[in-house]
């Protein structure tokens, strides 16, 4: 089970919700200024936390690792936000791997994986630790703004919203797979969001997509940053999509 409660009907924003960040440091730096967000740096100039204009506060939906160039400072940035309450996140995917990988679990070294370990590997020990804790302690989804909004990595339909089973942690963290696989070997996930007529907005990444698009009430905010396209935000309630380019393209799928 999750060890923080996933319901933060409380928290009424306004808030920033950020898309998958895929190692992709300079990026989410670029955006989070684009946002209106101080940096704040370390003695060795790394980005350590992000001050949030006055009222606001960031939400990330998840994969903040594997595949782009800076995995570790992409998590230097985000705990610290964390921490210092100017951020939230949930749990994706590639963070449930990571943290098998981390503790010696047996993993699949793909999709990104094997970048993120190579970075992680140059850095101290108590870091690599700090990171798996911070990971494993993060919930799948959360209930915001009287439940009104709801953030899940893969998205969450109506019935689950509020639930603490493993069927809602599953489908919070991978979708629900029809059984095929794509071109690049990855499950195909049944498009959730098509049959969704739910009163809360649900935000979610997961899914790589040209553009943020809007999808009976449900936004996908992952437009492939670390592919080349872009790093996106909603400013929420405002219903305002930004967006960063890609600096480049950080990553070819095999």
């Amino acid at each position: 089970m999750d060890r923080e409660s996933h319901d933060l009907r409380h928290e009424t924003g306004p808030f920033d919700v950020i898309g998958d960040v895929h190692g992709c440091r300079e990026e989410l730096e670029d955006l989070l200024g684009t946002l209106g967000y101080e940096l704040v740096e370390d003695d060795e100039g790394r980005s350590i936390d992000a001050i949030p204009p006055a009222g606001r506060r960031a939400a990330f939906v998840g994969d903040l690792v594997d595949r782009g160039p800076d995995t570790p400072g992409v998590l230097r940035l985000v705990m610290g936000m964390v921490e210092a309450g100017h951020a939230l996140c949930v749990k994706g995917n590639h963070e449930v791997k990571l943290v098998n990988a981390l503790r010696g679990r047996k993993v699949q070294i793909r999709h990104g994986l094997a970048e993120s370990l190579k970075q992680l590997a140059k850095e101290p020990e108590d870091f690599r630790d700090e990171v798996a804790r911070f990971c494993d302690g993060l919930v799948t989804h959360y209930v915001l703004d009287g439940g009104d909004l709801v953030l899940a990595h893969a998205g969450l339909p109506e019935h689950l919203h509020g639930r603490e089973s493993s069927r809602a942690r599953a489908f919070a963290l991978y979708g629900e797979p029809t059984g095929e696989i794509d071109e690049h070997g990855r499950p195909v996930r049944y498009p959730w969001a098509n049959d969704y007529g739910g009163a809360a907005t649900v935000l979610y990444g997961h899914t790589p997509m040209p553009d943020a698009e809007w999808v009976n009430n449900t936004l996908c905010l992952d437009t492939g940053v670390v592919f080349g396209g872009k790093l996106t935000a909603l400013r929420y309630p405002e219903r305002e999509i930004v967006s960063v380019r890609a600096r480049r393209i950080w990553y070819r799928q095999r």
